[in-house]
């Protein structure tokens, strides 16, 4: 048995290989739009097409090729199903996947859905990427090279106007329990004039954090595959990713998430804890 160090696999080949299974799942979206739909739930409000299914085994199928003793981490596995979640391990590559974040606007027809894949190492996440196949936008960012889409260098907003943002966020799928909890860190806002947007895809929602259209974005109880890919393409434009107390992003346990552009990000802070202390 060869008992030599296998050689680590350069950036360059980990992001070719990240670019060609965001574009591949990508593809499968968009022809699987134009299909009939057969729809089951993982519970009574977290629905699953044939289009998530065949985006996650081809992206799986091509990652492998290139990387077969890499791990994975995929929303629509059979392991992932019976509630098994391995998490980061010191040394082991893993690649996190969703290959169709925003399913229930998928189901609806409304072109707010994306492929999200990240790549980590002992829970730093190295690669990321998000690609909107309906607006043809590939999100790029690598750990230490910034962020990207289509190629072209992106940025958070340089809005410092806490009253002129434009925030974002989203309803955990326990939102008919806590419905009063989600709506109680909405309310401050909207009393201080402050536009909210909810457009039902995390992984799209903090592109868009990375490359300027919002200001700042959290949601609870978002799973790896939601924002690992995400979170690391708003720390390489230049923004902030937290929980609501200000502790520093966790690829393994995203419970709470806080994006910002930085600028806004204690301002957002303050109002959540304050709201949450008040609970």
């Amino acid at each position: 048995m060869d008992m030599r160090p296998k050689p680590e696999p350069a950036q360059e080949r980990l992001i070719s290989t990240l670019k060609q299974a965001l574009l591949l799942g990508g593809d499968i979206l968009r022809r699987g739009a134009k299909k009939t739909l057969c729809v089951s739930y993982k519970s009574p409000v977290s629905p699953v097409t044939q289009v998530d299914v065949a985006s996650e085994k081809a992206i799986i199928r091509a990652i492998r090729s290139r990387f077969p003793d890499h791990g994975f981490l995929a929303e629509e596995s059979d392991f992932q199903r019976r509630g098994i979640r391995k998490k980061a391990q010191p040394g082991r590559w893993r690649w996190i996947i969703d290959p169709l974040d925003g399913t229930v606007n998928f189901m609806h027809g409304i072109p707010q859905s994306v492929v999200s894949i990240a790549v980590e190492r002992g829970g730093v996440v190295l690669a990321g990427g998000v690609y909107d196949p309906f607006r043809r936008e590939l999100f790029l960012a690598a750990r230490g090279k910034g962020a990207t889409c289509n190629g072209r260098p992106i940025h958070v907003s340089s809005n410092k106007d806490f009253l002129r943002s434009l925030l974002i966020t989203g309803f955990p799928y326990d939102r008919k329990t806590n419905a009063d909890l989600y709506l109680s860190l909405i309310r401050p806002f909207l009393k201080k004039g402050i536009d909210i947007r909810r457009f039902g895809a995390a992984a799209l929602d903090l592109a868009w954090i990375a490359c300027g259209r919002a200001d700042g974005y959290w949601e609870y109880h978002l799973s790896p595959w939601d924002v690992a890919a995400g979170a690391l393409l708003v720390e390489e434009a230049g923004g902030v990713v937290t929980d609501f107390q200000g502790r520093p992003f966790n690829v393994d346990s995203p419970i709470e998430t806080l994006a910002t552009n930085g600028y806004l990000h204690a301002s957002l802070q303050h109002i959540i804890k304050k709201t949450l202390a008040l609970k």
